[in-house]
Order: C-alpha cells, then structure tokens, then sequence
C-alpha cells in the first residue's frame, strides 16, 4: 500500500496536466479561427507587369487585429489580372496593386484613369543627371526663343509623374541612370502643352520633393534677368569708410606773448611785432 499511494498521485498529476494542456490547446485554437482571415499572398516577388497564374499566390491566415483594405480571400478572383507594382513574396495582393480587369499589362496599367502617358526626349545632363527614378514628380522647363530674339526659360509644368525611364518602368530602381527619354504621366491638355514645349524649344526635367505639393508661378528667366544683379553691382561705385575714430577736436589756442628784457642794442617783441625802441 505504501508503494501504490506515490503512484496514484502520480498518475493523478499525469491525468491532470494532460487535461489541462488539451484545454489550454483547444481554447488556443478557438482563438486563432475567431481572429484570422484568409488572405491571398505573393507565393515569390512579383514584378511589375506580371499576369497572375496558379502557382503565383497563396493563402494564408491574417491576424483580424491588422485588417486589411478589401482583401483578397481566394487566388482565382484575380487571376489574369496584371500587377502595377512590384510585389514581394508573403505581401497581400491587394486590388489597388492590380491593373483594372482587361488591361494586358505594360505601361497602360500604370495610367491613372483621364491621364495619357508620354515620352519626352531630354538630354542626359538636363535630365537631372539620372536622378529622376520611376514614380519621382518632376517640373518640365523649356528654354526657347521669343519673338523679339529674347532667350528665356520657364517651367511649364508642374510635378508630373515620372513612370519610365526610356522602356524601363520598374520602380525597384534606387540607382542613377543616364538616360536620353523619359516617360511621363500627364493630363491631354499637358501633353499637348510638352508637344508644344519641344518643338519650340529644348526642354529640361527639375526633381522636386515628393510631398512638395505646392504650385508656383514664376515669371521665367531672361538674360537680362541673368545679369541684372551683376550690372548693379558694376554700376554702384565700391566706397570704402577709412575715416578713424571721431575724437573731439583741440581747442585753438592763443599765440604765446614772448617778453624780453629792454636792451638798447636789441629790439623789443611784444605780442608778435617787431618794434624799435628809440
């Protein structure tokens, strides 16, 4: 009997943490069904232009705590539909980094709807030395002659949408590259305004910020603009202060009066003069 009472309790405790941890499991499992998702996933990186297939995507569980903006809950709601950006592998697919249905893919997937897309040859230097990646904004300037023979240049138009540099839209780009096109997005009214630009003038890209949504209006710049400061700089004489400290000046003061003792072989000075005594 001795012996039996230590196995009892120990299978008692072996009943118990059993029963406990299948508890704790189910209850586990519970929580993870109420607070999950399914979610369609990249099954391997996606780049941009890529027709969905089987084998491309995957389901997985998304926690309910993070959900996500209209996801996708089964791959074939979206196959043949075309991405508009890079997708890596294990990253949602969602329908805003989708091309609308029909669209084949290519550059048309990325215009945003009214807007055209349009290549503006640039030489390499102007155009920002490469440094205009696809989806930076830019300002379009043009330097042209006016009528009068006056040469100006002037930005006339402001934060467009860079989508490819000359047939590469990939937007995985972090590197400069020279290139002699450069593709942008604009609104018809805007590519009429850059067919315009360039077959009057040469034209020049200007990167700017990509929050700086502000407009400006400026006036362009002549050559009389160019040099303007420098004339007046020219024409103002250079006038340098070399006057020393103000001291207040010394008061005059009265002519010394010299005495001297009468001799009669020597002439008297008095104040000044000269005079003969007799």
């Amino acid at each position: 009997m001795k012996n039996v009472r230590p196995l009892l309790l120990v299978a008692l405790s072996l009943a118990l943490g059993a029963g406990a941890v299948g508890i704790a499991l189910h209850w586990v499992l519970e929580r993870t069904d109420v607070a999950s998702t399914k979610v369609v996933v990249a099954a391997r990186d996606l780049p941009f232009g890529t027709p969905l297939r089987e084998g491309m995507l995957e389901t997985i569980d998304w926690p309910a705590a993070n959900a996500l903006k209209e996801p996708v809950a089964d791959p074939k709601l979206i196959y043949q539909r075309v991405t508009n950006t890079p997708i890596l592998r294990g990253e949602p697919v969602l329908p805003s980094k989708l091309a609308a249905h029909g669209e084949k893919g290519g550059l048309s997937a990325l215009l945003h709807e009214g807007t055209r897309a349009v290549t503006v040859k640039i030489n390499e230097i102007v155009g920002v030395a490469g440094f205009a990646l696809p989806g930076n904004y830019v300002d379009v300037m043009v330097n042209a002659t006016e009528k009068s023979g006056r040469v100006v240049s002037k930005i006339v138009l402001e934060r467009i949408l860079v989508l490819a540099l000359a047939q590469d839209a990939s937007t995985s780009e972090t590197k400069p590259r020279l290139v002699n096109a450069v593709t942008l997005e604009v609104t018809p009214q805007q590519a009429e305004q850059i067919d315009l630009a360039r077959s009057v003038g040469s034209l020049s890209l200007v990167l700017r910020s990509q929050v700086d949504t502000g407009r400006v209006n400026t006036q362009g710049a002549s050559m009389e603009d160019l040099f303007k400061s420098t004339e007046k700089v020219l024409d103002k004489p250079i006038e340098l202060s070399l006057a020393a400290p103000t001291t207040p000046a010394p008061k005059p003061r009265a002519p010394a009066t010299t005495q001297t003792k009468r001799s009669p072989d020597k002439p008297e000075i008095i104040r000044g003069s000269v005079k003969t005594l007799e």
